[in-house]
């Protein structure tokens, strides 16, 4: 008696690989087909995928980012954050980026039928190793040609925070005053003392926050 042998049938749909060379559309439809896949990005129609994420060099920084944008956004009626949310930008971009503020009614972006962000969010912020990381290359022109208002970008190994604000098309950045504290532009209040950030001191970035919170041009932006 012939053995019989088994034979898979073909992958109807190829899975993502970092490199590829799609279109939005394919990239999506590939996405879709990979749910256990948890971060993947088209940029400037290439795909990137993420390596595993560290504790202490993406987990923390991120989670202190999204304390600090979530305390904000309590505080904020009309403004939401997102949460690694896919972002559709153009027909060659769609990141994911680590975390976004967007002005919820009469902003630069909105939420489609199928529950994306379509189009450019204000504020968008990156966690990176370095200089060296693809936010700082790749993405920061295809964030500025798709008119994000301020990115932000912390360089986790260099000990390093970086705020862009975009100025007659190009990304300006943003210094502190005499005390460090960085404001947005954008969303005033937002307020943050990159200093106590970079130190750990998350007690002080949430105090500073209080008191953009507290200020008469975050008054005068809720009303």
């Amino acid at each position: 008696m012939t053995p019989q042998t088994t034979t898979k049938p073909p992958l109807t749909i190829p899975p993502l690989e970092s490199g590829d060379k799609l279109t939005r559309a394919e990239f999506e439809r590939r996405y879709h087909a990979m749910p256990n896949l948890k971060k993947a990005e088209l940029i400037e129609g290439v795909v990137y995928l993420a390596s595993p994420l560290r504790f202490r060099s993406h987990g923390k920084p991120h989670a202190r980012i999204m304390t600090w944008l979530a305390t904000k956004e309590a505080a904020t009626p009309g403004v939401e954050v997102g949460d690694n949310p896919t972002v559709r930008l153009d027909a060659d971009n769609e990141p994911q980026p680590d975390a976004l503020l967007r002005i919820e009614n009469g902003g630069q972006s909105r939420i489609t039928e199928d529950d994306y962000v379509e189009g450019s969010p204000e504020l968008i912020v990156e966690i990176a190793a370095s200089t060296a990381s693809y936010d700082l290359h790749e993405k920061l022109k295809v964030y500025r040609r798709n008119q994000v208002k301020e990115y932000l970008v912390w360089r986790v190994y260099d000990n390093a925070f970086d705020w862009f604000q975009l100025q007659e098309g190009k990304y300006i950045q943003l210094e502190g005053d005499a005390e460090g504290i960085v404001r947005s532009q954008v969303f005033p209040g937002l307020w943050l003392d990159k200093s106590a950030l970079l130190s750990g001191n998350l007690a002080q970035v949430l105090e500073v926050l209080q008191q953009g919170i507290s200020s008469v041009e975050h008054q005068n932006f809720i009303k």
